[in-house]
């Protein structure tokens, strides 16, 4: 059974940092891409980041140069690092996992950890 498992979500001041890890247990996902995706209160659920299995990266405008995603193919791990937070920034995380750099479909999905960031 796949399972993917994030931590590392919290409470942060604005301009803060914090890095969201997630474990994938299950299967191997090195020969896919990787990301994430939040989800604020009221809204759709958004794209945040994604890797592809080369390395290969892509992000949303809104968290451009902020944002740094990474992946361990040999712990099959994905993490993101997030430094100079925004309270707009506030949202559930997901960790996805086995989809697209191209298309960002994914098929497996976390169950969310919390950021927020206040002013």
């Amino acid at each position: 059974q796949v399972q993917l498992v994030e931590s590392g979500g919290g409470l942060v001041q604005a301009g803060g940092s914090l890095r969201l890890s997630c474990a994938a247990s299950g299967r191997t996902f090195r020969n896919y891409a990787m990301g994430w995706f939040r989800q604020a209160p009221g809204k759709e659920r958004a794209f945040v980041a994604a890797i592809g299995w080369s390395g290969s990266t892509r992000y949303s405008d809104s968290v451009k140069g902020r944002f740094t995603i990474s992946r361990d193919n040999a712990k099959n791990t994905v993490d993101l690092q997030m430094n100079s937070l925004k309270p707009e920034d506030t949202a559930v995380y997901y960790c996805a996992a086995e989809g697209s750099l191209y298309t960002l479909e994914f098929n497996y999905w976390g169950q969310g950890t919390q950021v927020t960031v206040s002013s």
